[in-house]
């Protein structure tokens, strides 16, 4: 209970960051998310050695947490589901690329030990980014770029839904988790053999309640889309997208270190 309640107040702090009167929130949504699509990619393409020019490319995220006055601990602690998972994705290399690169004083570096520390940085650097556009950019105004990309009408309905929604159906769990709670109180947490029936009450009880949702849409007007306020792109925002980009295509073919 405690820690649904937990997540539901983190999810509420990220909404907060959307509401910061802070000029990279009013950004073109459209150009962040090429931003980090572009830098994800630029990040994910560096060779398995090529750490030197790698180290270069935390300029971006150095400058989102910096200017854009993000605490990184916090984003950090908002992330660390997904980056155990990233950060040993190479724990191995060491112990199949032994081939000494270079020495550090006596201390032979091997092509595993630089090979793993890359697809760590990687790892890292996409999650920061990540956070970096999701901490400056609503969901309403993400599904917006989605949107003028052209991604299916269907995807970015049922990710607004999920936002929107999110509350609710945090609240729900939260409730057949404190009547499970009151049933045993001498018991510490959720037994697994009590994990299948919690989650078929919770299907049932979110399908009634999309439902209910549905027919208040309905007679809202709703006519299988919703209406996105037309957010207009200004030069600063061009300008900031061309040059970030220009920077990750600098670093990525111009420096050779």
């Amino acid at each position: 209970m405690d820690s649904i309640e937990k997540r539901l107040r983190e999810f509420q702090k990220i909404q907060e960051l959307w509401q910061r009167s802070h000029w990279m929130n009013d950004l073109h949504p459209l150009g962040k998310l090429l931003i980090s699509v572009m830098y994800i990619f630029t990040v994910v393409s560096f060779d398995k050695y090529a750490l030197a020019p790698l180290i270069l490319m935390a300029v971006y995220p150095a400058f989102g947490f910096i200017v854009g006055e993000l605490s990184l601990r916090m984003g950090i602690y908002r992330m660390r589901l997904i980056l155990p998972l990233v950060l040993f994705v190479g724990i191995l290399n060491p112990f199949f690329d032994r081939d000494i690169l270079f020495y550090v004083g006596e201390i032979g570096i091997s092509g595993g030990v630089i090979s793993m520390i890359t697809l760590m940085l990687k790892g890292f650097y996409a999650v920061l980014a990540a956070y970096i556009l999701i901490a400056t950019t609503s969901i309403e105004k993400l599904c917006y770029a989605l949107r003028l990309i052209h991604v299916p009408k269907i995807i970015v309905i049922v990710i607004l839904l999920i936002e929107r929604y999110f509350f609710i159906m945090g609240e729900e769990a939260d409730r057949i988790a404190t009547a499970y709670k009151l049933r045993a109180p001498r018991q510490k947490g959720i037994h697994y053999s009590a994990w299948g029936t919690l989650v078929g009450m919770w299907l049932i009880r979110s399908m009634d309640r999309a439902g209910v949702v549905y027919e208040s849409m309905l007679l809202r007007g709703f006519k299988g889309d919703f209406d996105m306020e037309e957010i207009k792109a200004r030069p600063f925002d061009i300008i900031y997208t061309i040059a970030w980009i220009a920077i990750f295509v600098f670093i990525r073919n111009i420096i050779k270190i």
